[in-house]
């Protein structure tokens, strides 16, 4: 299969109460994409007719934009996967979107034929805040890295990527742990790079709009200790349902090991282990690794800026319920 001008794709759309200035601004940026055979769902999270009649009346009944409407709220994770599931067997191409960024009318031409080398790439973005419009960075600055340190942090945001079809296959159903971590665009970049290949370009492709309603944002988080823990604490009482210290402790480790864990596990469930690049990611992360292995990727990711020090901090952070987990015996290598 050739990736060109003339391969016909889907654009997957989550949306959910948007901010309707800025979903107009993203739909009418995807209508003058200058790769036009494409398709656009939009799966509507918890209702439709609204987003229905706004997509209609704003885009002159274009009919290549489709709004799938769903009663059940699922959230973020769940409505991408729910969108990801309807791209239809004859897409060769499947484009992430949000509802609130502006896509440049290049992007789909862009990226398009690299997967010819490659089953998902990602570009750049520069990142502003809304309302305003201010310039908060040039890029996103995301950058391409071994396949455990990019399990360990991920460098895919599923709005800035395309990726081949058949990685849809793979990756459903989506696996499953509740908590903040759990997202879609890391696990469909862990499917690609243990498969076809991931890879990251350098060209910025888009505007990545910063909100008040952002699920996860990419404006860096200055929490100091106190607000980190009081941070800790609401997740804890969300995802487990207390603030208790074996709670806190559970929520951490999901929030670093446990995410990584279940994205390991459910990989090896689905693919051959065929090089050392994977084999050392599922070594370090998957249900009962031994702890060498873990040690290796982090501080060798660290060294190298491939894995930022709030990060490792976050799997610091997770490490004595994961000596629980996975216990103090594990084998070591």
């Amino acid at each position: 299969m050739v990736y060109d001008s003339s391969s016909f794709g889907v654009v997957a759309l989550a949306a959910y109460r948007p901010d309707w200035d800025l979903f107009r601004i993203q739909l009418r940026s995807i209508q003058d994409q200058s790769h036009t055979d494409f398709v656009c769902l939009i799966s509507a999270d918890g209702g439709d007719q609204e987003i229905a009649d706004f997509v209609k009346a704003e885009l002159n009944d274009d009919s290549r934009f489709r709004v799938l409407g769903f009663p059940e709220r699922l959230g973020f994770y769940g409505n991408f996967e729910r969108v990801v599931q309807a791209v239809p067997p004859e897409a060769q191409w499947v484009a992430l979107a949000d509802q609130d960024d502006r896509w440049y009318p290049s992007k789909l031409e862009t990226l398009i034929p690299k997967l010819n080398d490659v089953a998902l790439v990602s570009g750049q973005a520069r990142v502003v805040r809304n309302p305003g419009n201010e310039v908060v960075a040039d890029s996103t600055a995301r950058k391409n890295v071994p396949f455990g340190a990019l399990v360990a942090q991920n460098q895919v945001t599923g709005s800035l990527c395309v990726f081949r079809r058949e990685l849809v296959d793979l990756a459903l159903p989506f696996p499953r742990l509740e908590t903040i971590t759990q997202v879609h665009d890391h696990w469909l970049a862990v499917c690609a790079a243990a498969t076809g290949g991931a890879m990251v370009v350098e060209d910025v492709l888009q505007d990545y709009v910063q909100h008040g309603g952002n699920v996860l944002g990419e404006v860096e988080d200055h929490r100091g200790i106190l607000s980190s823990w009081r941070h800790l604490g609401s997740m804890s009482e969300k995802y487990q349902g207390s603030k208790s210290l074996l709670a806190m402790l559970r929520t951490s480790n999901d929030l670093s090991f446990g995410w990584r864990r279940t994205m390991m596990d459910c990989l090896k469930a689905r693919v051959a282990i065929n090089s050392s690049d994977l084999e050392t990611g599922l070594a370090a992360f998957s249900s009962g690794h031994a702890w060498r292995p873990t040690l290796r990727v982090l501080w060798s990711g660290f060294r190298r800026g491939d894995i930022a020090a709030p990060c490792v901090l976050e799997f610091v952070a997770g490490a004595p319920a994961e000596l629980f987990v996975n216990g103090f015996g594990a084998r070591r290598r």
